[in-house]
């Protein structure tokens, strides 16, 4: 049995994310949700996850997110045509703040799946922790001199990943493969750092992607930052309102803001970056590749391509996120201009 991930349904809401990858593609917990689906189908006879549909497959929506306790009723759903309702134990994404609401529930779930039947690396005595059978280091991560509580959640170290002195890391958590907590960081519950990450000061219930920076102090809560994205020293998020008020994001230029509850931060787009000591209010949403700097709160809307208060002219962002990718040994690719250029 084929199946497919189709996200023809669910890209529109999940702004601006979908943009610039498959809504599959996107991380929620600890794994994307394909490479979810990849880990669970292992354990199926037979199933494949196509890239491309064909006759013989199934459709699944992409914005599911499956686990080992439903990816048998989601499967038994779409061979049926079934509607999927959200439950307890079938969520899905439909706005991009669902990311960050959902993740500390998705981070559970994928630290059972990828720790089954495995053994974590021995945990140095340096350190102070906290429910260690909740704690899982993999190979080649360095973790010294820092707190780990693990109490009301797990702690998950990718592989290669350095904790450095000093940091207090509180589960449900999870460190990407290569990425770098600096020294004294803060991190709470419900969040994921994606792979190559460099992180630094507060961090609360926020999503990151991977090979993005926020590396210096200020507060980053209830938020999702895309790939390639970069956050300037003192970059700090509000993520409540002052009167406890319901806060409200703008997808798209012109269109009706959408409630998401009462604490919602940052929605940064892929390769977006932020000036030194800039402070976002409640529900700012940061469009794909954005140079962010003003005198004061910049907009809560910022389109697609701003640099400043202007456009950004496309061949200078083109070669402003080579810079930034080479800074982690990469170079941007055909394919991710001609994608820009499509959007641009």
């Amino acid at each position: 049995m084929n199946i497919f991930l189709n996200d023809s349904n669910c890209r529109a809401s999940l702004l601006p994310f979908s943009l610039t990858r498959h809504v599959s593609d996107i991380r929620i917990g600890i794994l994307t949700i394909r490479e979810k689906w990849e880990r669970l189908v292992k354990e199926l006879p037979g199933v494949c996850i196509l890239q491309e549909p064909s006759a013989d497959c199934i459709s699944i929506e992409a914005n599911l997110i499956p686990t080992k306790n439903n990816v048998d009723t989601i499967i038994q759903s779409a061979l049926h045509n079934k509607i999927i309702n959200s439950t307890d134990n079938i969520k899905s994404i439909v706005f991009p703040w669902h990311i960050f609401q959902l993740n500390e529930w998705a981070i559970q779930r994928d630290f059972e799946l990828i720790t089954c039947n495995q053994k974590s690396e021995s945990i140095d005595a340096s350190n102070h922790c906290i429910n260690p059978a909740q704690i899982f280091v993999e190979e080649g991560a360095t973790v010294i001199y820092s707190s780990l509580n693990a109490s009301n959640g797990p702690i998950y170290i990718g592989k290669n990943a350095e904790i450095m002195e000093g940091s207090l890391l509180r589960g449900p958590l999870s460190i990407g493969e290569n990425s770098l907590v600096k020294m004294a960081t803060k991190i709470y519950g419900g969040t994921s750092i994606g792979p190559n990450c460099i992180v630094g000061g507060e961090i609360k219930n926020a999503v990151m992607f991977e090979y993005s920076n926020k590396a210096h102090d200020g507060y980053l809560g209830d938020s999702v930052i895309g790939a390639w994205c970069n956050l300037g020293a003192g970059t700090t998020t509000s993520n409540v309102k002052n009167n406890a008020g319901e806060v409200t994001y703008q997808l798209q230029l012109d269109s009706t803001s959408i409630t998401a509850g009462n604490k919602a931060g940052l929605i940064m787009g892929d390769y977006s970056r932020s000036a030194i000591n800039t402070s976002f209010n409640t529900g700012t949403f940061v469009g794909v590749c954005c140079n962010v700097f003003s005198n004061g709160f910049p907009k809560k809307y910022i389109d697609h391509f701003t640099w400043g208060d202007k456009k950004y002219i496309f061949n200078k962002a083109i070669e402003d996120i080579d810079k930034w990718k080479k800074f982690k040994k990469q170079t941007i690719t055909d394919n991710e201009i001609q994608l820009l250029k499509e959007l641009y």
